[in-house]
């Protein structure tokens, strides 16, 4: 019985001293227990994993790396840190393993405490940056333990790698950003790949070559275009079919063409003058191929034009709310088409980079993968050029650094480190560094 009020204990709980039911739980409820405060703990505990994930997971890898360092590494090895013209450094691996590991767990730790304080306007995602560089180069560090590493050539590869990344994730830019969902980067930079050994095959002359590439990725472009904006096909479903068409067309043109000639010339590196004689930097960015040049030069004028042009602003427009757009005498079909065929011209300097500049050949899926590697990284920069070229030179760095390790004969198979730049892939899609919101219209057909 329930004391004043003379009913069982059961319904005095639900009901009040005056007999009304209580206005939180109705009768025969218990009241809040230890199971429902289990179950908020467990929820805020989510909510703050899910919040802070980023800090967390580098906080763990800076941990990890020290415990391997004390426990698998011996304090006599050493590692030689190359930096090109300006010499190298012997450092004991163990000891440089343990300062940055902590370094990056300090890193994390400052995220985390600026995003929850006043001072979240300082970007804590830059020390998150500087958390990756410090992990990556722990790990080389001990990749490379009684063995030198060029650390200024590991960076010039890592932006010749990321080059046809940076080149499809603008031309996923240009696309998305006026509403039309690019899943056919991949099939545009094989096509062009292709088409620009087959073109240099005809006339014998490589620039002659690229123009064929470029064209022949516009060709899918304006394809996707008639589908996804005419048609109004599903946009997903229109960048796969030509996907699989320019598999079975480069297959074919192959076959037919281009498995009876020998190897063709590729472009050759430009270096600047003056500039690529600068010690680290010229190494770096001035002494490179022409695409590289191309990327670097497109990255900066699509930030121009979509940010501080009209035309920029009717492209924004136009993927945010096509029918404000239209209201205003914006053509949104127009604007649309005008920037997917511009995404498959980009797109095909990208696919070209991987016959005429790396290979002066062409094999089957020659792109592996990398039209699908630049849409990561164009949702990783938040579809602004300069986040999508940070995110294409995280996955040129991923590469690269595969590739070194390779070299260095790390006792891992081979086809796990390979699969090094796809993994990364996956950790960005996944939020680590930070939600991406695209575009309000993308992918969504309009109807006048």
């Amino acid at each position: 019985m329930t004391a004043g009020s003379g009913l069982p204990d059961p319904v005095g709980r639900a009901f009040g001293e005056e007999g009304k039911v209580h206005p939180e739980r109705g009768a025969g409820e218990n009241p809040p227990g230890h199971a429902e405060r289990g179950s908020h703990i467990g929820h805020r505990l989510w909510v703050f994993i899910v919040q802070y994930k980023a800090a967390i997971l580098f906080t763990f890898l800076g941990l990890t790396l020290i415990w391997l360092a004390q426990n698998r590494l011996p304090s006599t090895v050493s590692t030689s840190l190359g930096f090109g013209a300006l010499g190298s450094l012997d450092v004991p691996a163990r000891a440089t393993i343990d300062l940055l590991g902590a370094m990056m767990v300090l890193s994390s730790a400052g995220s985390f405490l600026l995003s929850r304080t006043q001072w979240r306007e300082l970007r804590p995602s830059y020390l998150l940056w500087l958390a990756t560089a410090l992990g990556s180069l722990a790990i080389l560090v001990a990749a490379a333990q009684g063995n030198q590493i060029d650390l200024v050539g590991m960076l010039a590869q890592s932006i010749r790698l990321a080059t046809p990344i940076a080149l499809g994730a603008l031309a996923g830019i240009y696309c998305e950003r006026s509403g039309v969902i690019n899943i056919a980067i991949e099939g545009m930079m094989l096509t062009a790949a292709c088409f620009g050994i087959l073109g240099n095959l005809i006339w014998g002359n490589i620039w002659a070559g690229l123009g064929l590439a470029v064209v022949s990725a516009m060709v899918i472009a304006l394809l996707h275009a008639v589908l996804s904006i005419k048609f109004k096909t599903n946009q997903i479903v229109s960048g796969t079919v030509l996907n699989i068409l320019a598999v079975g067309i480069t297959g074919f043109v192959r076959r037919t063409w281009l498995l009876q000639t020998g190897g063709r010339e590729v472009f050759p590196i430009l270096p600047i003058p003056v500039l690529s004689r600068i010690p680290v930097i010229g190494e770096m960015f001035f002494n490179n191929g022409p695409m590289v040049y191309a990327m670097f030069i497109l990255m900066i004028v699509t930030q121009v034009v979509l940010f501080h042009t009209v035309w920029g602003l009717r492209t924004r427009a136009v993927g945010e709310h096509p029918r404000a757009a239209d209201t205003v005498g914006i053509n949104v079909y127009w604007v649309r088409y005008a920037n997917v065929i511009v995404s498959g011209l980009i797109a095909g300097l990208g696919g070209a980079w991987f016959s005429l500049e790396t290979t002066g050949g062409f094999d089957d899926n020659m792109t592996n993968g990398k039209g699908f590697i630049a849409l990561a990284a164009m949702i990783f920069g938040k579809w602004t050029p300069f986040g999508a070229m940070s995110g294409a030179m995280l996955f040129g760095f991923a590469d690269a650094v595969q590739f070194k390790f390779q070299i260095l004969n790390v006792p891992v198979p081979y086809q796990f480190l390979s699969i090094i730049p796809y993994v990364v892939t996956i950790i960005v899609l996944t939020g680590v560094m930070g939600r991406a919101i695209p575009p309000a219209a993308v992918g969504k057909p309009y109807e006048k």
